[in-house]
Parts: structure tokens; C-alpha cells; sequence
């Protein structure tokens, strides 16, 4: 394996260095309710290489153009990146070419601020054909969007409006996932997300009451997104849970707890991007000197937990 490049390790802000695939494709309707016809839509996915902070956009069809269209979009929320890199997709093809006569034209028709537009052009970098292991961060973001997506979503389609609010409240889902504790404080349980350096702090969404307890066809079309949002939440948090724990056969010891590391616990209760944060304070060894039990510290009470519901989170 490889180094890191640059564009991972170098401090950046968000998006200065972004991958970006597709993923889909998904079914769209023109207009809500009968009548409306269905066409495909897909969905792109911008991931920051020195973040991780994701952002999704919509795209009506699978063309330069198209994909152009949602760039701007991405752009005028998130800044013009220095570089993209990507699959070697001969759309994505295409867009880097358009994309250069679009900053080549800008420089030509604006010469007052053709040194600022100068800072502004676009680098595109494309990986080797056949070689998708190469894009594992956005390969990884298209696995989290598309996957638990895809299985919430169903057979259903969704407006254009419908599906844009769904992918918003997903996207602050994914952001909200924590990274690392941000100190190690025994007394301090935050921890440092995506959304930190999107906003300047953690990502949260309105609350609302669950839907998932209610007859879909007691549903509106609103409750309906609502109720997608929480089983995406109910699906992904536990693969989040899953893939930080490192679930394997008990033949070996994992990485041992101490008094003192920040934990994130095992409780489905929790709204969506409510992520339950403890500090470890005690541990409890049996004859064979193993810890299997411990007693935490969260913002408001102090639990005993068994280790299996406690997942790690990686020390700074």
C-alpha cells in the first residue's frame, strides 16, 4: 500500500480537495401523486479529502452538462475546489473539459479580476481505468450513501423536492458521525466531526417524533421523507457502530479500555445525529485479568456498560 497523497494530510479548508463519484440510479417523478411520470435520477457525492465532510448533490441525468449544473451547485455552498479527483468516467471526461473553456472564457470576458480567476481554475485528476481501489475515501462515502439508501428508499419514488430533503438530512447525518475526541480531558465528552469544519460545530438536525412506530398509510408525503431519514439513521449508525468496534472472533484481546478514553455506547434510543458520548471511569477485570464490564460517565448520569456495547473512538 501506498502513502497518503498531500491532498489527505496537508491542513486545508473543507473541499479545497474533493473526490467525487456517482452513484445510483434512483427513480424520480415529476410531479407528486398520480400523473406524474418517472424518469432516473442520480445521485453525486463530493467527499473532502482532508476532512471527510460529505456533500450531496442531485443530477437529472448522466451528462457533462448535467453533472456541471449540480458542480455549480456544490460550488456556490461550499467554495470552488483546487483539485477533483475521480474515476476515469468518460463523463466526468467531458466535465473537466467543459470546465476549463467555462474558466478560460470567464478570464476573457472579466479582464478586471482575470488575477483572481487565475487562483480560481479547477485541477482535475483522474485515476487509472480500472483501478477503483484507488478512490477508497469516495468509494467508502458512495458504500454509506447508496447501500443503506437504497434499502430505505425501496420501491419508492420521490419528487425532485422530495428526494433533494431526504439527501440533505442524510448528508448531516453522515457529517455528524464522530472522528476523534477533541481533548483528553476526563471531564470533557465532545468530540470532533465533520460538521466541525463545516459550521464550526456539531451537525444537528430538528427534532421531531419517530414515525417509524406509525402505519405508513397513515403517513403524509412529508412523514413519509421523515420516515426514510429515521430508518437511513436507525441502518447506518449501527454499520457505523459495527465498522469503528472491528467486530471479530473472541480468539484475540482488541484494544484494551482505559480509565479515561472517550466511548461512544451502544443505544438505539438516541434521536438522529444524537451520538451518546461517555468517558470511561472505572473498570472491572475477571481471574483471567480481562476487562468485560465498566462504568461510564456521560454528560448527565453515570452507567455500567459491558465492553460490547462500548465502541472507541480513536485516541488523538
Amino acid at each position: 500500500m501506498g502513502q497518503l497523497p498531500k491532498s489527505r494530510i496537508i491542513p486545508s479548508r473543507s473541499f479545497l480537495n474533493t473526490g467525487v463519484d456517482y452513484a445510483g440510479p434512483f427513480s424520480l417523478r415529476t410531479l407528486r401523486g398520480r400523473g406524474g411520470k418517472i424518469y432516473k435520477g442520480y445521485l453525486i457525492i463530493f467527499v473532502c479529502l482532508s476532512t471527510s465532510a460529505i456533500h450531496l448533490e442531485v443530477a437529472t441525468d448522466y451528462t457533462s452538462s448535467g453533472f456541471i449544473a449540480a458542480y455549480k451547485r456544490f460550488v456556490g455552498r461550499r467554495g470552488i475546489a483546487a483539485t477533483i479527483t475521480s474515476d476515469y468516467g468518460t463523463n466526468l471526461v467531458g466535465t473537466d473539459r467543459e470546465l476549463r473553456n467555462l474558466f478560460n472564457s470567464a478570464s476573457e470576458q472579466w479582464k478586471s479580476i482575470a488575477n483572481l480567476l487565475a487562483n480560481d481554475g479547477t485541477q482535475w485528476i483522474f485515476n487509472p481505468p480500472g483501478a477503483p481501489h484507488f478512490g477508497g475515501k469516495w468509494e467508502a462515502g458512495v458504500k454509506s450513501v447508496k447501500y443503506h439508501l437504497k434499502r430505505v428508499i425501496g420501491d419508492a419514488s420521490l419528487s425532485f423536492e422530495e428526494f433533494t430533503t431526504l439527501l440533505i438530512e442524510t448528508e448531516a447525518i453522515l457529517n455528524s458521525r464522530p472522528l476523534c475526541p477533541i481533548s483528553d480531558d476526563p471531564n470533557s465528552i465532545d468530540v470532533l466531526t465533520p460538521g466541525h469544519f463545516l459550521i464550526g460545530t456539531a451537525l444537528t438536525s430538528i427534532p421531531e417524533p419517530s414515525t417509524l412506530d406509525i402505519n405508513i398509510s397513515r403517513l403524509s408525503r412529508w412523514q413519509m421523507i421523515r420516515r426514510i431519514s429515521d430508518q437511513f439513521w436507525n441502518y447506518w449508525s449501527k454499520y457505523y457502530l459495527q465498522y469503528i468496534q472491528n467486530a471479530s472472533k473472541w480468539y484475540s484481546e482488541g484494544e484494551k479500555l482505559q480509565i479515561g478514553r472517550l466511548v461512544m455506547l451502544k443505544d438505539e434510543r438516541f434521536p438522529v445525529t444524537k451520538w451518546p458520548l461517555a468517558r470511561v471511569i472505572k473498570l472491572y477485570s475477571g481471574p483471567d485479568k480481562l476487562t468485560r464490564v465498566a462504568t461510564v460517565k456521560t454528560a448527565s448520569t453515570t452507567l455500567t456498560r459491558p465492553v460490547t456495547k462500548l465502541c472507541l473512538l480513536p485516541s488523538i
